[in-house]
C-alpha cells in the first residue's frame, strides 16, 4: 500500500492512484491521501468514520504473555513461525507508517507523543509493528519534521536513523515485535523492483546489512520485509538478473545473514503469475517451483498482500457466491503456502474502512478476518495511521480514538505481547 507523500512539507490532497488502465492492468489502485505536517500541526484528508467514540479498548490477549513465545531468535517449521524451543509463535500485529515519506519520522507525532502512541498500541493487544522505511531517511540530508517538538522534546535534534532507534526500542521495551519493511527507494513513492533511479541494489543490500548489524542484539527485532509490493517489471523464477524478484530476494537473505544469522526473511509476492493480473505484492503462485532457498536454514517467510473493493472493486467482490468464493481465490495465490505445510505466512497487509454492517467491504475483511484465525496465519493490520485514504486506521481522525469497530473485528484473532520490560 502506497503511503502518504509529504513534499516540501506543504500540505496537499495528491492522490497517487494509477490511470485507471494501469489500475485494470496491474489489478489494483493502492494509493492514499495526502497528509502533511508544517510545524507541529497537519493538515490530513483523512477517512469518514461514524464508529464508535470510545478511546480505549483493551484486547484481553494482550494482557498476558503466556503463549507469546520465548525470547530469543524466531525461525521457521513447516508452515509455523517457531521459537528457540520450537514452540508456535503467531504474529498478530499493525503497521505504523510514515520513515518512507518526507516526514523521515512515524506519523501522528504533531499531535502525539510517541511514547503515548506505542503505550496506546500494546493496549490494543498488538503483539507486532511492521516499521517502513524508506532508503532515503539514512542520507544526511533527511531532516525529521512534522514533529511537536514540546510533546517530543527528546526526538528533537536526531537524525531519522536515532528516531527509529527510539521507536524500536520503545515497541521492543513493551513486548511488541519489530518487522523492518523498505517500503520505498525515497519519499515520493513506490518502486515496482528492489532498485530504482534513486536506489542502486548495492545500496538496497547495504541498507539492509547495516541495518540487520544495528539491530543484532534486539532479538525482538525478528527480521526484513525486503522490498514492499513488487510489481510491474517484476517477475519470480524467470532467472532475469534484473527482474526476478525471487533471486534478488535469495541474494538480500544471504547478505543479511552473513551478519545476522537471526533474522527471518520476509519475501512478498509480485502482482501477477504468468498472465493472470493479483494484487501487488500479493501473488506467491511462483514459490511452487521456485522458492525461497537461503544458505541459512528455517528463516523464509512468505508475504501477501491483499486489499477489499475500497481499494479496487475485483471482480470477485461481485460475484453472486461472494463471499464463499474468497477462500478460493486465497488459496490459489498465497493461502497454500500454509495449508501444504510449505512456508509460514505473513498477510503483511490488508484492511478498509469497514468493517461492521453489510457492505461488501465489511464482509470482505471480517471474512478474511475469520479465515486467518482458522488457519492461524500471522497478520499486520494496515494500518494503524488514520492517514491512509484508502483504508483509514486503527486511529481515527483525532490520532488519540481508537475505532471501535475495528478493533472488534482485530481482537477476534489477537495473540499476545511479549512480556514488558521493566518500567512498561
Amino acid at each position: 500500500m502506497n503511503s502518504p507523500m509529504d513534499q516540501n512539507n506543504a500540505p496537499t490532497t495528491e492522490t497517487k492512484r494509477a490511470p485507471r488502465s494501469q489500475r485494470l492492468r496491474f489489478g489494483i489502485a493502492a494509493a492514499v491521501v495526502a497528509a502533511a505536517a508544517v510545524g507541529g500541526t497537519v493538515t490530513a484528508f483523512a477517512v469518514n468514520n461514524t464508529d464508535g467514540q470510545s478511546a480505549t479498548t483493551t484486547s484481553a490477549a494482550g494482557a498476558k504473555a503466556t503463549g507469546a513465545g520465548a525470547e530469543g531468535p524466531l525461525s521457521t517449521k513447516k508452515s509455523e513461525i517457531v521459537d528457540a524451543n520450537g514452540k508456535e509463535v503467531v504474529l498478530t500485529g499493525v503497521n505504523w507508517f510514515g520513515f518512507e515519506t518526507g516526514t523521515y519520522a512515524p506519523h501522528g507525532l504533531w499531535t502525539r507523543n510517541w511514547e503515548s502512541m506505542l503505550d496506546q498500541m500494546a493496549k490494543q493487544g498488538f503483539n507486532t509493528m511492521r516499521l517502513p522505511y524508506s532508503n532515503e531517511m539514512f542520507k544526511s540530508s533527511a531532516k525529521p519534521n512534522g514533529i511537536d517538538w514540546h510533546k517530543n522534546p527528546d526526538l528533537k535534534g536526531l537524525t531519522p536513523q536515532q528516531i527509529m532507534d527510539k521507536i524500536v526500542k520503545g515497541a521492543t521495551d513493551r513486548g511488541i515485535r519489530v518487522i523492518l519493511d523498505q517500503h520505498r527507494p525515497d519519499q515520493y513513492g513506490q518502486s515496482e523492483l528492489w532498485y530504482s533511479q534513486s536506489l542502486t541494489e548495492k545500496q538496497w543490500l547495504d541498507d539492509w546489512v547495516k541495518l540487520a548489524k544495528r539491530y543484532k542484539n534486539n532479538d525482538r527485532v525478528i527480521g526484513a520485509d525486503l522490498h514492499n509490493e513488487p510489481r510491474g517489471q517484476a517477475t519470480w523464477g524467470d532467472g532475469n538478473p534484473k527482474t526476478d524478484w525471487q533471486l534478488a530476494a535469495t541474494k538480500a537473505g544471504n547478505a543479511i545473514h552473513k551478519v545476522n544469522k537471526d533474522w527471518l526473511i520476509f519475501v512478498e509476492g509480485t502482482d501477477r503469475h504468468k498472465n493472470e493480473q493479483f494484487w501487488w505484492g500479493g501473488d506467491l503462485q511462483g514459490v511452487k517451483k521456485h522458492p525461497v532457498k537461503l544458505k541459512e536454514p528455517n528463516k523464509v517467510v512468505y508475504s501477501a498482500h491483499d486489499y477489499g473493493p475500497g481499494v479496487y472493486n475485483q471482480n470477485w467482490f461481485m460475484a453472486k457466491d461472494f463471499p464463499k468464493n474468497m477462500p478460493a481465490i486465497w488459496e490459489k495465490h498465497w493461502a497454500y503456502i500454509k495449508k501444504q505445510n510449505i512456508a509460514p505466512l505473513l498477510m503483511g497487509e490488508f484492511g478498509g474502512k469497514k468493517t461492521a454492517g453489510k457492505s461488501s467491504e465489511a464482509v470482505w475483511q471480517n471474512t478474511l478476518m475469520d479465515y486467518l484465525k482458522k488457519h492461524q496465519i500471522s497478520y499486520t493490520y494496515w494500518t494503524w495511521n488514520p492517514d491512509s485514504g484508502d483504508t483509514g486506521g486503527v486511529l481515527k481522525n483525532d490520532w488519540k480514538t481508537i475505532d471501535q469497530n475495528k478493533m472488534k473485528m482485530l481482537s477476534k484473532y489477537q495473540t499476545p505481547l511479549l512480556e514488558a520490560k521493566k518500567g512498561k
